[in-house]
Order: C-alpha cells, then structure tokens, then sequence
C-alpha cells in the first residue's frame, strides 16, 4: 500500500515539474526569425568604387525588442580605417521596419568576393534573454582600373643581361596611397640594380598615385636557363594596409630561354669594369662572336650612346660613321671584313674613341652612367660604366687676412716666430662622397697655434709623424662648388733655422685630399703642391718679403 501512494506521489510531482516548465518556456520562448534583417547593396562593384550599403531591419512580432545594438561590418579590404561599426539604436516596436546606410570603397583583384556583415542583438520585453540575428551580402569586385604590365622581351639568350619594367596606370577616381609592388622572379634570374630602389630586391613602396597618373620600375639583371625553357615573372600591385598588401591586380609573362647566335662583349681602357673618371679619353673594344652553327654575311652593327657626361663632339672612330655630335656610329660591313662574313666560331673586333666631360655644371648631374646599347642582326646587348666624382683640393698661405690676424716680424729673421694662415678648400663634384680627409705634413720648425676657423671643424695635429688631418667625413655632391667653398683655415708659427737664411722658408708640404666615392665606390685623391714663405696668394707681400733674414 505504501509502494503505491508513493508511485502516485512521484508521477504526481513529475507531471507538476513539468508543467512548470512548460509555461516557464512559453512564457520565455521567442523566434529569433521574427525579427528580419538584411543587407542591401551590389552584387557588382568597380574596385575604388564608392557604394553604399542599405542595413534593413524589420519586428515581423508582437512585443517591443528592447535595448537592441546593431553591429555592421565592412568586407575586410576596404578603405575605411575602422572596419566595425557598433551603435545601440532605438526600441523595434511591433511592425516597425528601419535603415541603416554605410558607405565605402571595395578593394580588392578582379572577380574577389567580398562580404559584408551585419548583426542586430535585442531583448523581447518581459523576457530576460537577449537573442542576435545576423546576415551577410556578398559583391563581387568585376573590374580594377589600374594598368598594370611588363614590359619584357619575349625570347633572350642565357647569360645575358636582361633589363626590363612593369608600368603602372591608374584611372581610380580618387587618390591611392600606401602602395606596394612585389614581383616574384622566375629560377635563374639574377637581381643587379632598379630604379628607384627595391626593398629586399623585390618590393617597392609607391606613397600614391594620382588619378590618371602613374610610373614604371625599371629592373635590370642577368637570366639563365635550358633553351626553349619558360621564364615566368609575376607581379602583384596592392595597398599596403595593417601589416598586409590588399592585391589590386596581378600579371604574369614569360619569357623563352632561346639558343645564342652572336655572343656581345666589350672592353673599355682595357678593362671589362671600367669606372671613368671626368675628362677620361675612354677606348671602346667591341668584340661580337658567332656562336651559332651557320655564318653571317653583310651585317651592319649599331652603337648607341646615352650619358650626359659624353663629349659626343670628341667622338671618333677609324671605320665607323657619325656625324658631329651624334650619339650613334654605325660600322658597315663595307669596311670591316668580319662584318661582310663571319663563320661560325669566329669573332670580329670594332672599336671608337670618346672623351668624358671635365665637368658640367650646366645642371645639376648625379651619379653619371655612360650608356651604349650595342645592334646587330637580332642579337642585342647594352652595357653601362659608372663615372666618378670629382674630388679638387687647394692650399693657399696669408699673412694678411681676416681670421686671426698674423704677427711677427716680416720678412720672417732666423729664430723668431712668424705666424701665418694657412687656408684648405675642397671641392666636390657629381657623386656624393664619404670618409673625406684633407692632410699635409708641417716642416719640423712649423707648428699649429691652435686657432682654426670654422672652431668646430675636425682637425689634428700628430708631433710625431708632423702630420695636420682635417677630417670632413661626407661630402655631398656639387658641394664647395659655386659663392661657399667647403674652406678649413689654421694658422701656423714658423721660426726659421739658420740654414734657410736668405731662401724662402717651406710652411707646409704638399696637401692631399682622399674621400671614397659613395656611387662607384671608389677611392678618390687630390693633391695640390707645397707652399713657402713667397706666399703666392698674397697680393699684399712682396717677392722680397718671403726670403728669411
């Protein structure tokens, strides 16, 4: 009997809890799909295209949505710097439908998708649970307008050198910034210089580009490969953006690795790294070999030149033709023998002469490249030799002058003390320089008083070797050129001895200026005689005033 009421009593308790939460549930229980929400836009879009973006939201219920926040999210690549909006809106009463607009500008590569999200969060009134309804709307980018190409040959030889560009173009309807171009090299290409300069070989920041505006990176390089092999180089322009590059467009072209028929090499001075030097005669040496299987008969062969610091007047050659001042010679196989006929193996010689400019100022040149672009037949090749700065030193003694103001007795008289300045000017230029040094040796009865000008310039004086070092450091180009000379000046004390009696006195040995050139990387030097007592610079001494007494 007891068994049984508490079954009863169970089933009983069982039934209540229940229906307890039954009407727990129904009185808490709400469809989220009451609440419609959706985004309205484009499903095509121009990259850099503004469009807009309609959020669109609906209570389809009975009951008021209470405190409800709205979230939208733009696609990830879009120009907008915060890619969340997030705002509390107002109470969604029964029936009410309201809107949300968003604009932007989409980026991204031609046929991307991309998604732009949206949420809306919401409490049912009476009911402490808050729900969240979501949606998305996709745009498909179909367009990008930029121009983006290579601009390569279509076959080369291997080994050859190999100097190309990617040009871009824009037509966006607004200003881009904070581009990057990254290209990706096929297997054998060997990187040497671009212009402007890469970041690790590969990338190159572009700040902006305006609107039908644009520019080209020149590459050059060396490629290596199996004939009939394909080199494939790729590119990629895109907005730098939060640690990443948003890609606006890709290219891509090859490049065939063909079998070489004449084989371009040249010497200049002798040498097949020559670095001229202003008013340099330059003797070119152009060599061309047929490495191919068959001759070549009657061929004309082109050199071109490009360099401002050519002295296209002083061009000559003995069998090729050019007029005065052209930057081209052409050599017919009329007049040399190798050009008329070449077998296979066999290697003929051409050559000219020209002059490097001593200088020119005309305007303002700078790290000075000699160009010449050498044709003939289909095989072509270009070479190019770097140009060093110019580095001109002078000294120069005064007695009378307005830096310190000199004293003792003139003529100078055997074991009394004559002060004198001396003055260093340097001159530099087209290419900067670095680690520049002026020094001269003081005779033994020469010494530094101290007293320079400017004060803050760095020089010594070593006792022991004798040695006055005036240590600039850089130079940079065109510098003490024109009305401000780069000038360091000292005086020096000079107590003639006795053996120096009616002679002029030395006050200081023969100067020389070093510096390294930052372009060519070479070591420059200039030199300029010793000076004595006859102070040549001096108008206001005598010949007399200089022999000691």
């Amino acid at each position: 009997m007891f068994k049984k009421s508490l079954t009863i009593f169970l089933i009983i308790l069982f039934l209540g809890v229940g229906l307890a939460g039954l009407w727990y549930y129904q009185k808490n229980y709400y469809s989220k799909e009451i609440l419609k929400i959706e985004i309205l836009g484009p499903e095509y879009a121009q990259a850099g295209e503004e469009i807009e973006y309609l959020v669109r939201y609906k209570n389809n219920g009975n009951v008021v949505l209470e405190n409800p926040e709205l979230i939208f999210e733009y696609p990830r690549h879009s120009d907008n710097k915060e890619l969340r909006w997030t705002k509390k809106v107002d109470d969604i009463y029964p029936g009410e439908e309201k809107s949300v607009k968003f604009r932007t500008r989409l980026l991204g590569k031609e046929n991307e998708i991309v998604t732009a999200q949206s949420w809306l969060s919401y409490q049912p009134k009476n009911l402490k649970a808050r729900y969240e309804s979501k949606t998305t709307f996709s745009t498909q980018i179909k367009f990008v307008p930029l121009t983006f190409e290579f601009d390569l040959p279509s076959k080369i030889e291997t080994g050859q050198g190999l100097q190309f560009s990617l040009n871009y173009f824009s037509n966006f309807d607004c200003e881009l910034s904070d581009l990057r171009i990254k290209i990706n090299y096929p297997d054998g290409f060997l990187f040497k210089d671009s212009s402007p300069q890469a970041l690790e070989k590969t990338e190159w920041e572009i700040p902006f580009i305006f609107q039908a505006s644009g520019g080209r990176i020149r590459i050059l390089g060396e490629i290596k490969g199996e004939v009939g092999e394909q080199k494939v180089f790729r590119g990629e322009l895109g907005i730098y953006k939060e640690g990443e590059i948003i890609v606006l467009k890709e290219v891509a072209q090859s490049i065939q690795i063909i079998e070489p028929a004449l084989y371009i090499s040249q010497m200049v001075n002798n040498s097949p790294d020559y670095i001229a030097n202003p008013s340099d005669l330059l003797h070119y040496e152009i060599f061309f070999k047929n490495i191919g299987k068959i001759s070549f008969q009657k061929k004309f062969l082109l050199v071109k030149l490009d360099g401002e610091v050519f002295d296209l007047g002083t061009l000559r050659s003995d069998k090729g033709e050019s007029g005065p001042g052209d930057n081209s010679i052409i050599f017919d196989w009329k007049n040399v023998p190798k050009l008329s006929f070449l077998d296979a193996g066999e290697e003929g010689k051409v050559e000219f002469w020209i002059k490097v400019k001593e200088e020119d100022f005309s305007q303002e040149i700078k790290n000075p490249v000699l160009k010449d672009k050498i044709l003939i037949s289909e095989a072509e090749k270009e070479f190019e030799i770097k140009v060093n700065s110019k580095l001109v030193v002078w000294q120069k003694a005064y007695f009378q002058e307005e830096f310190f103001g000199n004293s003792g007795p003139l003529p100078p008289r055997v074991a009394e003390t004559t002060t004198y300045t001396i003055l260093w000017q340097l001159e530099n230029y087209w290419n900067d320089l670095s680690n520049v040094k002026v020094k001269a040796v003081l005779p033994s009865n020469v010494r530094p008083t101290g007293k320079i000008f400017p004060e803050d310039a760095k020089f010594t004086f070593d006792p022991a070797s004798r040695e006055a070092i005036w240590n600039i450091g850089d130079v940079a180009a065109y510098q003490g050129i024109g009305k401000v000379p780069l000038t360091l000046a000292f005086q020096v004390a000079l107590i003639p001895d006795l053996d120096q009696k009616g002679k002029t006195a030395s006050l200081i040995k023969e100067v020389e200026a070093i510096g390294q050139d930052k372009f060519t990387q070479d070591i420059l030097s200039s030199k300029f005689p010793e000076l004595d007592t006859s102070l040549p610079d001096d108008e206001t001494i005598t010949g007399q005033q200089g022999i000691v007494e």
